[in-house]
């Protein structure tokens, strides 16, 4: 039986942490899946796609806690300085910290910024962190907000571009293949890397994608 763990009410709608019969952890919003704790390679795959192209990965930003699972892929390397995420919904960073949610929030390289990851990016001064990592949504074509359609555009990819220093790298998260993302991606970064995730979601086979781009030089 599925168990209602908590619900919250934000001026974007309704989230809702579950208990599934299976056991999972499952984060909804507005009624669409939006993630579990059954299945996380993608996230983590998110995480090891920025770290393996950054060199020195000082300072990293998360576009997105959820469950906090990429967050937590990227605090398993050593080197890894910096974490600042930026999550949209106070109740989430909430849940989080009282333990519904496992917590990565006790790391002290980790610090939250409840807001938009639009402004919390554009608030970085330029080349300040080495990789920006978004999993915001199920990707472009499927939206949690209709807001976010804007965070897959060229423009703001223009502005990460900004505030990644030399060498940083942008890696975004999509539940399906997306030619617009990608051609945005690459018309800002001159190229965009594309790797699928088999995942395995409640028993379907699916396929998740990771989109990059890097190689970011500034003059």
């Amino acid at each position: 039986m599925t168990v209602e763990l908590a619900r919250a009410v934000s001026e974007r709608g309704e989230l809702v942490l579950r208990r599934r019969d299976d056991g999972a952890l499952e984060l909804r919003v507005n009624g669409v899946f939006v993630m579990d704790d059954q299945e996380t390679s993608s996230e983590e795959l998110l995480a090891s796609a920025a770290l393996e192209a950054v060199r020195h990965p000082d300072r990293v930003l998360v576009g997105g806690l959820g469950l906090g699972y990429t967050v937590r892929a990227l605090l398993a390397d050593s080197r890894l300085g910096q974490v600042i995420v930026a999550e949209i919904e106070p109740d989430v960073v909430s849940w989080m910290r009282s333990g519904l949610v496992p917590s990565v929030l006790d790391d002290p390289r980790v610090g939250v910024v409840v807001g938009d990851v639009r402004a919390v990016v554009a608030d970085l001064p330029d080349a300040s962190v080495d990789a920006i990592l978004l999993d915001v949504d199920n990707g472009p074509d499927f939206l949690v907000y209709n807001e976010n359609s804007a965070i897959y555009s060229s423009d703001f990819f223009s502005t990460c571009r900004a505030k990644l220093r030399a060498d940083g790298v942008l890696t975004v998260w999509s539940s399906s293949s997306s030619e617009a993302l990608e051609s945005a991606v690459a018309s800002v970064f001159g190229a965009c890397v594309v790797k699928p995730v088999p995942v395995e979601l409640q028993g379907r086979a699916e396929t998740y994608f990771v989109y990059q781009g890097c190689g970011v030089v500034h003059r």
